[in-house]
């Protein structure tokens, strides 16, 4: 399992967060038999290891009208790889960016709020990218499934 090198105290304090990380101390503290102070000690000792890397709100662009989200695979030159990679991290449409193995070294994720933005980004900077061999783009219809983060 993912999380075997870590007690079972934490190992409960992970998944009752990866269920609802809105969660309170004092709730999870309850659930699993410790007190409040407990659990903020260990959720702040998984936070300054980098196990919990974060909370966030996650958004589906899907469901703001106009929104388009798209991916991309990029292959690249080798040696220009790094500097497309760069090039994209800098651009905000860009939600992530994935170095793969395969014919596609580049596995980009972008949310634009419509085709035209969309379309600027392809041309403005997807296009421009250096050392570009094939590229080929997927728009995304529908989510029928998507984990966030790690599957227990």
């Amino acid at each position: 399992m993912f999380l075997d090198g870590l007690d079972e105290l934490d190992q409960k304090i992970i998944q009752l967060l990866i269920k609802n990380a809105r969660m309170s101390y004092s709730d999870i503290g309850q659930q699993i038999g410790i007190s409040r102070v407990a659990v903020k000690m260990r959720v702040q000792a998984l936070e300054q290891k980098g196990i919990i890397e974060e909370y966030t709100t996650i958004i589906n662009p899907q469901k703001i009208s106009g929104a388009i989200s798209c991916y991309f695979e990029i292959e690249t030159k080798p040696e220009t790889l790094m500097e497309a990679a760069a090039i994209l991290r800098r651009n905000d449409t860009v939600t992530q960016i994935y170095r793969v193995t395969g014919k596609s070294r580049l596995h980009v994720h972008a949310v634009a709020a419509s085709n035209e933005e969309m379309e600027a980004l392809i041309h403005s900077t997807i296009d421009r990218l250096p050392g570009v061999l094939e590229c080929s783009t997927n728009v995304i219809l529908s989510r029928i499934k998507d984990i966030k983060g790690l599957r227990l």
